[in-house]
């Protein structure tokens, strides 16, 4: 058993997949299980009543899990505008676990973490990160996945069990004492012989061949630096339909906005809070209509700054985890490896 750090451990098991159901069941008792399932063509995070609805060799799901922590729209609070009367909603979560959650998602996690739970505690966040289990699974990446040139395409913190597939069977981390009790009491496992880690070796090696090669992002920030007035914005950006729909899908995405809500009567009413997307033609529009991004291209190149460069400043890593979600929302190819490479091959010439 080695200690990582307080509360945390990391030993390994090996666990057949038929038994994956046992564990499912067995974690039901006690904990809502929301894991990948299918919806038609595509996958999303749902409640998992049947453990045959899991499916964990899924490319990506639509939505990001981020949704279960900063939920989409929420009431904040109830007021009564002529009493003054003021009542907070309770953040109430019951315990859950989040199983099958892919590397980069895992990582966006720890990213919204130093937003949500460093400078400033948000209660909200924080009540349903600390109510809720996750469990990783491994992947294959898809042409549209990046995370190689951003470093998340494995993960070694954030996570109480991560599943990777070696076929038959899954070798099995287990990094806190919780997840390691949970899967012991659930199901049997078996411990790591040296064929396994012979077999854990040639999936990494599969899984790292199997990208599509990425830009080299090691002069990225400088270049960030330079172009900031580059005609490439315009060219990327003007098309833009200000739809939104990149933010929505990023898992790492966490702008909100916080509007009152007035009832029929113009007394009472409920403070919401949403998500917000820094592509909407009236995100930078302040009292009086003055609008410090009107342009398309403005609020494209401003999103990209953000988490490219405005993020790292701050606390020393990109805020893109290189899924590859907002590639097949957007309708106009505005994508991280489209931009990457403009600044890449500008800065070339």
């Amino acid at each position: 058993l080695l200690e990582q750090k307080t509360g945390d451990v990391m030993f390994f098991r090996i666990l057949q997949k038929e038994s994956v159901g046992d564990l499912i069941k067995g974690l039901a008792q006690t904990r809502e299980v929301i894991g990948p399932r299918a919806k038609g063509s595509e996958f999303v995070f749902d409640v998992i009543d049947n453990p045959d609805d899991l499916v964990l060799d899924y490319t990506t799901t639509l939505l990001p899990p981020k949704k279960y922590f900063l939920k989409s729209k929420e009431e904040m609070m109830h007021y009564n505008s002529k009493t003054g009367e003021v009542s907070e909603d309770e953040v109430a979560v019951e315990p859950r676990v989040l199983f099958g959650v892919h590397p980069c998602d895992i990582h966006s996690l720890l990213l919204l973490d130093k937003v949500f739970l460093d400078d400033y505690i948000d209660p909200y966040y924080k009540a349903r990160r600390e109510n809720t289990l996750i469990v990783g699974v491994s992947c294959m990446p898809t042409p549209l996945c990046m995370c190689n040139a951003f470093g998340t395409g494995e993960v070694h913190d954030g996570f109480d069990l991560f599943l990777t597939d070696l076929g038959d069977y899954y070798y099995v981390t287990c990094q806190t004492a919780e997840g390691a009790n949970l899967i012991d009491k659930y199901c049997e496992t078996r411990d790591v012989e040296p064929a396994d880690v012979d077999a854990l070796q040639a999936r990494i090696k599969k899984f790292n061949e199997a990208f599509v090669p990425a830009p080299d992002t090691s002069e990225i920030p400088l270049l960030f630096d330079a172009k900031y007035n580059d005609p490439m914005w315009d060219e990327i950006g003007d098309p833009c339909l200000a739809c939104g729909a990149c933010s929505m899908v990023c898992p790492t995405c966490y702008c909100f906005n916080v509007r009152d809500v007035q009832d029929a009567d113009g007394v009472t009413g409920t403070r919401v809070r949403e998500w917000d997307s820094c592509c909407f033609s009236d995100f930078a529009e302040v009292v009086g209509g003055h609008n410090f991004r009107p342009k398309r291209s403005d609020r494209v190149k401003y999103r990209f700054y953000h988490k490219q460069w405005g993020y790292l400043s701050r606390y020393g890593e990109v805020l893109c985890v290189g899924c590859g979600r907002c590639n097949t929302a957007c309708k106009v190819n505005i994508n991280p490896r489209r931009v990457l490479e403009a600044l890449t091959k500008v800065g070339e010439e």
